[in-house]
């Protein structure tokens, strides 16, 4: 395929923001289907808009969208029946995003990995990156959960910049210009640490735990001229954005005109990940006793939150099989090398709620100190079986091929005559196993009360009375590949578990 866009890939220096929508799968095994591809490509050093593209896409599969009347966003089934297919945009869409900069909200995890399967879908070689810019790690990296969840409405809300439209064009602006506000906090606060961060009424440095306890924002909501400027109107064309009137932009004229300071002389100014990096937030004046007392209203938050998903774990709807890979890392005690699992390149691990308890709390397996490896088997829903069925057969092919001779076991537990039924064991770890102790909360379904259970190996009896046959829980579990006595095998360690209490 053909670029229209300017050179080889040493030349492409612009920024692509891109967004997809897309229709959720009805049954489980089909591929989430594009409903609309929407882009921006950015000069890096002016943060302005150069050229964008958008078009709705029709699924090949028409039952995607039966049920599809018409979404908040607008997007309907009439509109989307008289668009183009996505092999017929695909070489707009390659020519795009590849041997650029990817940006966007949440795109690791989710955008990138509908690009790769839409592509392998038609039989395409996919788009390849130079780097990508997620701005959801990033920014909570960066930026703290002051807004929030950080999702992409909860920022543009903390800002006022407006409701997000969930059309991929006029979200990929708002994602640039949520970009530009949160690095120009960013930096006001690390020009003067001392006082605006002490002004402000959330604290990069504390723990997003403390949000409840804060001033609450404003709930007023303004339009913004920069985030709702843009039209709903599908554009199949590329457009052009004339640059060359605009001014560079703030933030990254004060990051790379500081010639005061040595540590910027090195920085490639089309490095927006670098940039943003130097944003550091600080209080270096802060003593040990301000620090203790942080810690101290850290430690003293009031309720637990189950519902705190990790930004490390998937939703199993996020998983696309094709990312799953497996790769051998070296030991942190020493010079041998052990198996990783991995989607895309972030450890894999999962989320799954509403995991039904087949069997409750196990004694039979022992640690090694003689105490109970605490464990459950549940029931496994279609989608999350065919991941462990493909995290199972990459770990096994690797542990092959790294010349073990250890035998295998299976990941996915099917019984003679049980086929159709397959289960999982998901391993409870306590500090008395000398692991990362397990979260385990109970909720009670009528009243939403939440209730932490603290339980050792040697005294569970009431997380035995809690996990009975039949009772469902969310489960945040990471996969873990393990060779050990002669046997290897996927160990699922249940990083927290929220059990479901109904009265």
């Amino acid at each position: 395929m053909a670029s229209t866009l300017g050179g080889g890939n040493e030349g492409r220096s612009e920024i692509a923001f891109f967004d997809l929508e897309t229709a959720v799968p009805t049954e489980p095994g089909k591929p989430f289907a594009i409903l609309e591809f929407g882009a921006i490509l950015v000069c890096p050093r002016k943060l302005v808009e150069l050229h964008s593209y958008s078009t709705l896409v029709r699924p090949t599969d028409l039952s995607l969208i039966s049920t599809l009347s018409k979404r908040r966003s607008g997007i309907t089934r009439e509109g989307v029946l008289s668009a183009p297919t996505f092999v017929e945009i695909a070489d707009q869409v390659y020519n795009i995003l590849h041997g650029r900069i990817w940006a966007g909200h949440n795109i690791k995890r989710f955008d990138c990995v509908r690009i790769r399967d839409a592509f392998a879908e038609i039989g395409h070689s996919p788009p390849e990156p130079k780097a990508v810019i997620d701005s959801l790690s990033l920014l909570s990296q960066k930026f703290g959960k002051r807004a929030g969840d950080m999702k992409m409405a909860s920022i543009a809300k903390y800002f006022e910049l407006g409701d997000q439209a969930h059309r991929s064009l006029e979200d990929v602006r708002m994602n640039l210009e949520v970009v530009k506000h949160c690095a120009t906090v960013l930096f006001l606060e690390s020009s003067v640490p001392d006082i605006l961060t002490e002004m402000s009424w959330f604290s990069p440095r504390r723990s997003p735990r403390t949000k409840s306890n804060e001033k609450s924002l404003p709930n007023g909501v303004k339009e913004s001229s920069a985030s709702s400027s843009s039209s709903s109107k599908t554009d199949q064309s590329l457009s052009s954005v004339d640059a060359t009137d605009k001014e560079t932009h703030p933030i990254v004229s004060l990051l790379t005109e500081c010639s005061e300071d040595d540590t910027c002389s090195g920085i490639d100014p089309s490095d927006i990940t670098t940039l943003i990096s130097k944003l550091h937030i600080g209080t270096p004046l802060q003593t040990d006793a301000a620090e203790t007392v942080t810690r101290e209203q850290d430690e003293s938050t009031p309720s637990p939150n189950p519902d705190a998903k990790e930004e490390s774990f998937l939703r199993v709807d996020e998983v696309s099989v094709s990312s799953i890979r497996g790769s051998l890392v070296p030991f942190k005690r020493g010079g041998s090398l052990r198996m990783k699992l991995f989607h895309d390149d972030e450890p894999l691990q999962l989320y799954r709620d509403s995991l039904k308890v087949r069997f409750g709390i196990s004694r039979k397996y022992l640690d090694h100190t003689g105490l109970p490896r605490l464990n459950i088997v549940v029931d496994l829903p279609p989608d999350l079986c065919k991941i462990l069925e493909e995290a199972n057969d990459v770990a096994r092919n690797l542990s092959v091929e790294s010349g073990t001779s250890s035998g295998w076991r299976l990941t996915v537990m099917r019984k003679k005559g049980f086929a159709n039924y397959p289960t999982a064991r998901l391993q409870i770890s306590s500090e008395s196993n000398g692991d990362d102790p397990t979260e385990v909360y109970q909720r009670e379904e009528s009243s939403e009360t939440v209730q932490k259970l603290d339980f050792s190996s040697d005294e569970f009896e009431e997380l035995e009375s809690a996990l009975l046959p039949g009772t469902l829980v969310d489960a945040y579990f990471s996969l873990e590949p393990y060779d050990y006595q002669k046997m290897a095998g996927i160990r699922l360690a249940a990083r927290k578990l929220v059990i479901h209490m109904i009265k």
